[in-house]
């Protein structure tokens, strides 16, 4: 059964949109017409990830990764894969494609996991980012929003696989 909480909207559709084709022309020309593998991380950025690839004008494929490292809205503090990629991606450049860097255990993770695959070049594309939580420093190569360690859910963000499917960006509050 889906838990009732409360929440405030943080951000609305028109403006994550907006975002998202901003980013997705940075990405356009930063690749200069170069072939490029998208992989999302399940299950948060899927969302992004579909919007974030109809802005893209590259030729592209897409992957996905599955990880797990959170309980309701708590770390565990341990990142374990769940899903892998289904193709092999030595020497081609590669997208990964995130929801959310808190910490930044997940992303060390990915990153460490897929540079030993040898892509030709490897990037880092997050929805959002909490630079106050982060414990270990990546480079993010385009983020839609920063925001604070507040808890969010919609867009793809989840509070116990729910509220993934809010249009937009809401903070959850006690």
């Amino acid at each position: 059964m889906q838990k009732q909480i409360n929440f405030k909207p943080l951000f609305d559709a028109a403006k994550i949109q907006q975002r998202i084709q901003e980013l997705g022309a940075q990405i356009t020309r930063d690749y200069n017409g170069e072939p490029l593998v998208c992989i999302g991380v399940l299950k948060g950025a899927v969302i992004f990830m579909a919007d974030l690839v109809r802005a893209i004008n590259l030729p592209l494929s897409m992957e996905f990764i599955g990880v797990s490292s959170y309980v309701g809205t708590a770390s565990t503090g341990h990142v374990r894969l769940t899903h892998d990629l289904s193709r092999d991606i030595t020497g081609k450049h590669v997208l990964l494609i995130e929801d959310v860097i808190d910490s930044g255990m997940t992303i060390d993770y990915l990153l460490g996991l897929l540079k030993l695959r040898n892509p030709k070049s490897l990037k880092v594309a997050t929805f959002l980012s909490k630079p106050e939580a982060h414990q270990l420093h990546h480079q993010l190569d385009y983020v839609g929003f920063e925001i604070s360690r507040e808890f969010v859910i919609g867009y793809g963000l989840d509070l116990d696989q729910y509220y993934r499917n809010l249009p937009y960006l809401a903070q959850v509050s006690e």
